[in-house]
């Protein structure tokens, strides 16, 4: 089971990354864990914290080496893919947890200062 899924949030951890193989070729992976903040606009224009949520986002091939690159812990980002439940054997017993894997992974731009820009990729 999937469902579709686009949210913004703040990155809690550094980038963990990992090479896996998949079908004969090694992948990268790279997952971040983002807390999906809800603030609520009050009357007098001031925004307070309404709850939120933990999320691990997972992402693959380039998308991952660059988020391994470019990513630090508490930028803000947007992402978007699909949500998964994902479940394993832990020492305490069988395990779920939900986790995205991503299709997009944007920065939020109030929080960044300045960008570096490198030369174009030709190898699409």
């Amino acid at each position: 089971m999937s469902a579709e899924f686009k949210g913004s949030g703040n990155l809690g951890s550094a980038p963990n990354t990992r090479k896996v193989p998949v079908d004969g070729e090694i992948k990268t992976v790279t997952d971040i864990r983002v807390f999906f903040d809800r603030s609520v606009l009050q009357d007098d224009g001031t925004y307070e914290e309404d709850g939120g949520f933990w999320l691990t986002v997972t992402t693959w091939g380039k998308l991952a080496e660059h988020c391994a690159r470019v990513l630090l812990k508490g930028m803000r980002v947007r992402v978007e893919g699909k949500l998964r439940e994902h479940s394993w054997e832990s020492e305490e017993g069988p395990r779920t947890e939900l986790r995205l894997t991503a299709t997009h992974v944007t920065l939020e731009l109030g929080r960044v200062e300045s960008v570096q820009l490198r030369a174009r990729d030709h190898e699409r």
